[in-house]
């Protein structure tokens, strides 16, 4: 596909999975509680191990504070300086370009942890 790189990116749920050999996962990531819910847009080195503590209440904060426990959109980069000015420029935008975006991917904004940690996708109900 076009602008994405193998290794990097996501198209459409079909992780592409950039790991190298200490285990990192460097994303940028967006939470939310339900579909058109409230939005956090984060960046990990350890995406997995990362949205795991949001949806566990490990993490103080945001995240905790509005129940955000649905991954509804990532995108994997190859470096934190890449990633940290990726997150930048996605959180100076409007809400209804991250809505936009989030949509582009996952229309119904499904969790996508498990599919990123290869379990079954379940449907988290509505709060």
């Amino acid at each position: 596909m076009p602008g994405l790189v193998p290794g990097i990116h996501t198209h459409r749920g079909a992780a592409m999975v950039s790991k190298d050999s200490f285990n990192v996962f460097i994303a940028v990531y967006m939470m939310a509680n339900r579909k058109h819910g409230t939005i956090y847009t984060g960046v990990t080195s350890k995406l997995p191990s990362r949205v795991y503590d949001h949806r566990e209440g490990v993490i103080e904060g945001f995240t905790k504070r509005y129940g955000l426990h649905r991954l509804v959109w990532y995108e994997w980069n190859e470096s934190m300086v890449a990633a940290i000015q990726r997150e930048k420029t996605i959180k100076k935008y409007s809400r209804a370009w991250k809505v936009n975006l989030i949509e582009r991917e996952n229309p119904d904004w499904e969790d996508l942890f498990p599919g990123l940690v290869g379990m079954n996708r379940q449907k988290l109900p509505e709060p």
